[in-house]
């Protein structure tokens, strides 16, 4: 993550990650960076609440509320994963046709919580040292996150669909950590990318802001939407949802 003390006021954009974090954008680089800063944090809270809200049932013996709370967050999850793909295969793009190479900062395996996600961080911060360039250093961090956001949110889904479907008869404690693991994971994820976002528009040509935010909203157009939850589904999870524990 970044750390602010080691901020110079001064810090030229590029120069430094703290610094372009830390630092001013111009007026188009921060209406940009805001507008999908905003859309990771609406998904996120959406799906953090829901998660939460399904462990607090669970916790408290509430279970048929529990697994109905369940029943929403694989979709949830899939609209943050989706945006995080979304941004971080625009900015590869862009990076790789246009040259634009902002600072960059190795992932750090402390900052993630599954084993999955720690080794996958622990790999990328050897291939960071080991290259060379910025270039390929940014290239082989948004390679990392991409591949975690999948593998991640595939996890999750899988482990809160299984819930979900099945409730009590394959209640356990492991698949509900691992929804847990995969939340906070994602969390390390959508930051890392926002710092990411940030710093590549610290250095992106104002001429170039416009194709870049059109071809994140041209990919979001093209991806196909994970099914939405509709009222039909809640009242078959209703009728569905296993009553016992309550």
């Amino acid at each position: 993550m970044v750390d602010r003390s080691s901020f110079h006021p001064c810090a030229r954009p590029g120069k430094s990650v703290e610094g372009d974090w830390f630092g001013d954008l111009q007026a188009g680089q921060l209406h940009v960076f805001r507008a999908h800063a905003r859309e990771f944090e609406h998904s996120y809270l959406m799906f953090s609440i829901s998660l939460n809200e399904a462990i607090s049932l669970h916790a408290g013996g509430l279970l048929s509320k529990a697994f109905l709370a369940v029943f929403v967050t694989p979709g949830l999850c899939g609209h943050l994963t989706g945006h995080l793909e979304n941004v971080l295969r625009s900015l590869a793009e862009h990076a790789k046709s246009y040259g634009t190479n902002p600072s960059v900062a190795p992932l750090n395996p402390a900052d993630f919580y599954g084993d999955w996600g720690q080794r996958s961080a622990l790999k990328s911060l050897v291939w960071h040292h080991a290259l060379r360039t910025r270039e390929s250093q940014f290239q082989s961090k948004i390679r990392t996150l991409r591949s975690m956001v999948g593998h991640i949110g595939n996890d999750f889904a899988a482990a809160a669909e299984a819930l979900a479907s099945l409730g009590i008869a394959i209640d356990s404690p492991d698949l509900w950590a691992a929804m847990d693991a995969g939340h906070f994971d994602l969390n390390t994820c959508l930051r890392e990318t926002d710092v990411l976002l940030k710093s590549f528009l610290c250095v992106l040509p104002e001429d170039q802001l416009g194709r870049f935010d059109f071809t994140i909203c041209g990919l979001a157009r093209a991806r196909r939407p994970r099914a939405s939850v509709t009222q039909s589904d809640l009242i078959r999870a209703r009728r569905t949802a296993p009553v016992a524990g309550e």
